[in-house]
């Protein structure tokens, strides 16, 4: 299967070699153009000979170029059709969302080029010997992976895919090719904890360095889990429990591999009740966007942007809506510093559109806030960009920002996902 051109800009190589709109590309330098990936791999050369079809008849283009020059011609098609989940996962996230929501939040993405190009865990399953044997080939190096553990049989059991007990044949063959990963465990009670958490950390550490870092999250859970498999949240002690375990892991790991290795995310210590640890202990923050080390490196912006600082002569009153794990960090990481002239209340808001078990800042939708900002007085409300979707506009129930500034009577301010941008705003407010 070819790509079409849909456009040929005048100036481009593409241009200068003849191409057209209309113009079906076939193979690069001999080779199939399957996707995105293979094209900027075969693009990347400083011979290039062009298959395309034109008129029903195959026609055939070549030239010098630099390595790193583009083909600059515009395609039809994105050459990246999503390829979806195959796994029935008992902890599946998607599969709790209630429903009602935009029909993106229910697509289950598994597709190994986007954990490539944007860092998305993906856990193989839908990934041949054929497939794997191309990711070698185009060395797509680092990859994001969702283990959970490497007992296949356990694993099986967690994802309910028969092909799932095949992560370490496949991790192996990644790590023989020199193809780095980072690897994920979503931890649940009585499944993939206790024994079966240990074997798969030490399983992944005796990989280093193509297993680059591990992360374990609890598992999430909705209030929407009807006719789902029965699980529950960790408590205090167990998650207490798993983070003696990492910590083992950790000063072993660190001693033998000159890495810490496996982290445990910001959620386990607010189970556990514990206080989080310092930046250092993230090292290069190998998995932030796991929520492994997402508040040290808030508090260390913070920090950062507060020394020396002055503050404003302006009176702010703010508010921050902020999830109820979060709300108590917040409290202790800006109660180190003397405003002057702010006044300012933090305002844990519950995720009740999830059913009330989830705590974290991200999951709070425009619903949530406008009930538990109901009747609360402040010149602004402060919130995270974590809350919108990428496009800055919606959050997941689908209001907008302008319909829950207007339920709410307040002003509303969002800020970027930083430290130095809350401190910035609560030094010197939003201007006009």
């Amino acid at each position: 299967m070819g790509h079409i051109i849909a456009s040929v800009p005048e100036g481009s190589l593409g241009a200068e070699l003849g191409l057209k709109p209309g113009d079906e590309l076939l193979r690069i330098n001999g080779e199939e153009v399957v996707d995105v990936i293979d094209y900027q791999a075969l693009i990347a050369t400083d011979e290039l000979a062009l298959t395309y079809l034109r008129d029903g008849e195959e026609q055939e283009v070549s030239c010098d170029k630099e390595e790193w020059e583009e083909l600059g011609v515009e395609f039809a098609d994105s050459m990246l059709r999503t390829r979806v989940c195959k796994n029935h996962c008992v902890f599946c996230f998607i599969d709790q969302m209630p429903k009602g929501c935009r029909s993106s939040l229910y697509v289950k993405d598994d597709d190994w080029r986007m954990s490539l190009m944007m860092g998305n865990f993906v856990t193989l399953t839908n990934v041949d010997d054929r497939e794997l044997k191309r990711i070698v080939r185009r060395h797509a190096s680092p990859l994001y992976i969702s283990i959970h553990a490497t007992d296949g049989k356990v694993r099986k059991a967690l994802m309910r895919n028969p092909t799932a007990d095949r992560i370490m044949e496949q991790l192996r063959t990644l790590a023989a090719a020199g193809i780095q990963f980072h690897g994920q465990v979503v931890l649940c009670p009585e499944l993939n904890d206790g024994a079966v958490l240990e074997k798969t950390i030490a399983d992944l550490a005796a990989m280093h360095p193509a297993a680059q870092s591990l992360a374990v999250v609890p598992v999430g859970l909705t209030g929407h889990r009807e006719g789902l498999y029965p699980l529950r949240p960790f408590t205090q002690s167990e998650a207490d429990d798993v983070l003696r375990l990492i910590a083992r892991w950790q000063k072993k790991c660190y001693k033998e591999l000159g890495t810490r290795f496996v982290y445990a995310s910001d959620e386990f210590y607010c189970i556990a009740g514990r206080k989080l640890p310092k930046e250092a202990s993230y090292e290069d923050f190998a998995q932030i966007e796991n929520g492994v080390g997402l508040f040290a490196q808030l508090r260390a912006e913070f920090d950062e942007a507060m020394e020396g600082a002055k503050e404003s002569a302006e009176k702010k009153d703010y508010v921050i809506a902020c999830g109820v794990s979060a709300a108590p960090l917040l409290r202790e990481m800006i109660s180190a510093y003397r405003f002057e002239n702010l006044s300012l209340r933090i305002v844990p808001v519950a995720s009740e559109f999830f059913g009330g078990a989830v705590t974290v800042t991200g999951l709070i939708t425009g619903g949530d806030l406008v009930r538990d900002l109901a009747g609360v007085e402040a010149g602004a409300v402060i919130i995270t960009e974590s809350m919108l979707r990428a496009e800055g506009d919606l959050f997941l129930d689908d209001m907008t920002l302008e319909e829950v500034q207007a339920r709410i009577g307040i002003p509303l301010h969002v800020v970027e996902n930083n430290g130095s941008a809350l401190a910035e705003a609560l030094l010197n407010g939003f201007g006009g």
